[in-house]
């Protein structure tokens, strides 16, 4: 456990007022897992849907992998790939 995380007792008391705000980070966190699977499922449906029509996951999630990706990163990441490329046809 860290040196400064909080440490309680079965004598400690969570006060009215904080348990309503755990309370609502717990429930705030459950809608969001709830959210997570939703879209989550959704992502496999169209990925499913891709491949039905022919096209290769694998290379689709790459895709969009790399378009998340920042301009210069992604131009850095290429040159590299060449770079180590050429190193081995040497």
């Amino acid at each position: 456990m860290a040196d400064d995380a909080p440490s309680f007792s079965s004598d400690d008391v969570i006060t009215g007022a904080a348990q309503g705000r755990l309370k609502s980070f717990i429930e705030r966190i459950e809608r969001l897992e709830e959210d997570k699977a939703v879209v989550s499922n959704d992502l496999k449906e169209v990925y499913a849907e891709a491949k039905g029509e022919g096209f290769d996951v694998k290379i689709l999630r790459k895709v969009v992998r790399i378009r998340k990706q920042d301009k210069a990163k992604m131009s850095e990441e290429e040159a590299m790939i060449d770079l180590y490329m050429s190193a081995l046809e040497g």
